[in-house]
């Protein structure tokens, strides 16, 4: 039996493993990173406060709280993308809204855009949101990914 595998195109590899990082850097610190939420647009967020000022999420309920940026108990999926972007706004250095391979986990790979990051976003929102209501509830939330 003939099996040949065909590899997705770099760029969707690469977003993969952003994606991937990202969340991963996410959950397995997020007793020890500082986390700003804004509710401005990232095209219009003011430069983000010094990591001294920000508030640290203490537990997984506090992600709800953190990400719900109009306060009403879900988390709609541009509240997803802007509080999961922010990694990707810190290692974009020259603030081009590309992540080169010099900006990349390992200092390689393909680059990867705001745009792109944020499309992945949007197709694991989707899949996390596992009642279709267009939103993710606290259970959803601290769900693991699908």
């Amino acid at each position: 039996m003939d099996r040949t595998r065909t590899r997705k195109p770099a760029p969707q590899r690469a977003g993969f493993v952003l994606c991937i990082a990202l969340m991963w850097s996410a959950s397995a610190t997020a007793q020890s990173i500082p986390m700003h939420l804004s509710t401005r647009t990232p095209a219009t967020a003011a430069p983000e406060s010094p990591p001294e000022e920000r508030p640290a999420v203490e537990a997984g309920s506090d992600y709800l709280a953190r990400m719900d940026a109009d306060r009403d108990g879900r988390i709609s999926p541009v509240e997803y993308q802007d509080w999961l972007s922010y990694a990707f706004t810190r290692m974009d250095a020259n603030r081009d809204g590309v992540l080169s391979a010099d900006e990349l986990p390992g200092g390689r790979g393909q680059p990867v855009s705001l745009a792109e990051h944020r499309q992945t976003l949007a197709e694991r929102f989707v899949r996390q949101d596992r009642n279709r209501d267009g939103f993710l509830d606290a259970r959803e939330l601290q769900a693991p990914p699908q």
